[in-house]
């Protein structure tokens, strides 16, 4: 399977630009994938500039309702206009972001929920041979601390954000599985515990951001709780980690200390084949 980044926080060419977002285009098992849509409209911009034709994806997957994954949908719905968009329900629930200049909404526009495209998957998915969708994680230890300005909105009230919008994608293709995920707001170490349960085994590589900064601040997780992550996922020692996105350079930096080589950045206009 060959895997290529269309959009993320860092570019390292003139020719592709890059926004606080994240959007993956994935070859395997004979189709194409797309994994989340970015921010905006960028994603098909850099994916055109790359020679990848997004007309042609045969099915997408939203990680996700907040619009650093979600604000490209309209775009994807516009440019292709077969392949069903896989996303939870409560992709639509009114979602918000906290700073101190208040609240604001952060998730897609409500009027796309409307698409014949969009198919609302359940816990567990199959939407096709080597792919599994899932969101039944079972534990609610080690959610990252920056969640804690990510609200949702019940009953006119603003409360917690308990995730329910949140899913994962496996990808299996001859021996090698991949975990897709976004940025992890349930707690990577829960959801790569949880994809091992599912597969019988760890994934070989695992593609995600794992939300140990926050966007509008820029504040970051503490010492501890970075190095409480880097063991957590060290605990499985022929996984391979590609971070991005959320997790944020010092953090970053705090993880290669447990995780060693086995940590890798990711940046738009990157191609891995697992």
């Amino acid at each position: 399977m060959v895997l290529t980044v269309l959009s993320e926080n860092r570019s390292d060419s003139p020719f592709l630009g890059a926004e606080h977002g994240l959007s993956i285009y994935l070859e395997a098992g004979g189709r194409r994938l797309l994994f989340d849509m970015g921010a905006s409209g960028l994603f098909w911009e850099n994916a055109r500039t790359l020679g990848i034709d997004l007309s042609s994806v045969e099915m997408a997957f939203l990680s996700h309702g907040h619009d650093d994954h979600s604000g490209g949908l309209s775009t994807f719905l516009a440019g292709n206009t077969r392949a069903p968009v896989y996303l939870r329900e409560g992709c639509f629930a009114p979602l918000f972001s906290r700073s101190g200049d208040g609240c604001r909404p952060i998730g897609p526009d409500p009027a796309l929920a409307a698409s014949p495209q969009l198919v609302f998957t359940g816990a567990q998915e199959r939407p096709a041979e080597g792919l599994l969708l899932f969101s039944d994680l079972q534990e609610r230890e080690h959610w990252p601390s920056t969640n804690r300005n990510l609200l949702l909105e019940e009953g006119g009230v603003l409360g917690p954000d308990p995730f329910l919008h949140e899913q994962y994608l496996l990808v299996q293709e001859g021996g090698t599985a991949l975990l897709l995920s976004g940025c992890a707001h349930r707690g990577i170490e829960n959801i790569v515990s949880r994809c091992a349960q599912h597969l019988g085994r760890a994934p070989d590589a695992v593609v995600s951001g794992f939300h140990l900064t926050s966007p509008r601040s820029g504040q970051a997780a503490g010492a501890p709780e970075v190095q409480a992550v880097g063991r957590a996922l060290a605990a499985y020692p022929h996984t391979r980690y590609y971070t991005c996105h959320c997790t944020g350079e010092g953090p970053f930096v705090g993880l290669q200390g447990t995780l060693g080589d086995r940590l890798f950045p990711l940046h738009v206009g990157q191609r891995l084949a697992l």
